[in-house]
């Protein structure tokens, strides 16, 4: 496993969930097991959400012996490059090829120490650099031009959040051919337009109080008309895959169509983002074949 790129380990389809990371060491348990079972149902990475650290994808690699663990994404600003380094250290020693150090630069509201953030990044790199943490196994949560080069030329690749498939073509120009491009999708199992809508809607709102992402809508094609009262059918229709068994499959499909390498799929079904969805997890993993 170890010899093996990140890119070549992942496969074509991961998770992505908050309800994974926990400070609650009463849960090991629970959340081992629930990775074992992803493992088994095939999926070949995790992806943990809410500023996710090294120490987050310490139960869940432990639990699995296949199954690739990566922070999507721990925040630059709230997580020193030197002691992420050496946290990196102690579980790439124990379980080698394992975990993807997935990084961002998060959002202004969300970090006040929020300055000049691509020469932020750049800093961050040259830390992990310093410290032995390999390029080829980081990861940048990277939408804009800039942060998807520093994806191509000083990581392993990019895993956008929020986007839509015309962005994951533009995203694949930019990085060419080599790096991983693993995009994040929300899926809501819903074959109903209006309450999958509404679903999507709820999951949406807080993201468009936040200007990294509807700046990049902006790029790609949207107006700000689409980004008014809760987003408009149209963005909510490219950013989220939702309908029946089929349609969901086809817009996964539509994402691998456009570049993507790997699908991270986050479930959207109303509940808490703390909560573990496994029978949705299983459902979906029976859809995708």
């Amino acid at each position: 496993m170890s010899d093996h790129t990140v890119k070549e380990s992942v496969g074509r389809y991961g998770v992505w969930s908050v309800g994974l990371r926990s400070e609650d060491p009463t849960r090991r348990a629970e959340l081992g097991e629930a990775a074992a079972e992803l493992e088994e149902l095939g999926y070949g990475a995790v992806w943990l959400g809410g500023n996710s650290a090294v120490r987050h994808a310490e139960p869940l690699v432990e639990a699995t012996s296949t199954l690739v663990v990566g922070t999507s994404i721990q925040s630059i600003w709230q997580h020193g490059a030197e002691k992420t380094a050496a946290a990196f250290a102690e579980l790439e020693s124990a379980h080698p090829g394992r975990f993807a150090l997935g990084l961002g630069v998060s959002h202004a509201k969300l970090a006040e120490q929020y300055r000049r953030p691509v020469s932020a990044l750049v800093g961050y790199l040259d830390a992990l650099d310093a410290a032995g943490v390999p390029a080829h196994r980081r990861l940048l949560a990277a939408l804009g031009p800039r942060t998807l080069e520093l994806s191509r030329d000083r990581a392993a690749g990019a895993i956008p959040y929020l986007v839509t498939p015309e962005h994951t073509a533009y995203a694949r120009g930019v990085l060419g051919v080599g790096p991983l491009l693993a995009p994040e999708l929300k899926v809501v199992l819903e074959p109903d337009p209006a309450t999958a809508r509404a679903l999507a809607r709820e999951s949406l709102a807080p993201y468009l109080s936040l200007p990294n992402y509807t700046n990049n809508f902006l790029r790609h094609g949207f107006t700000e008309s689409d980004l008014a009262d809760g987003g408009s059918d149209r963005l909510v229709d490219r950013v989220f895959a939702w309908g029946d068994d089929s349609a969901v499959r086809a817009r996964v499909e539509e994402f691998l169509g456009a570049g993507a390498d790997h699908v991270a799929l986050q479930l959207v079904d109303g509940s808490p983002r703390d909560t573990l969805p496994r029978e949705g997890w299983r459902r979906l993993a029976g859809l995708l074949g």
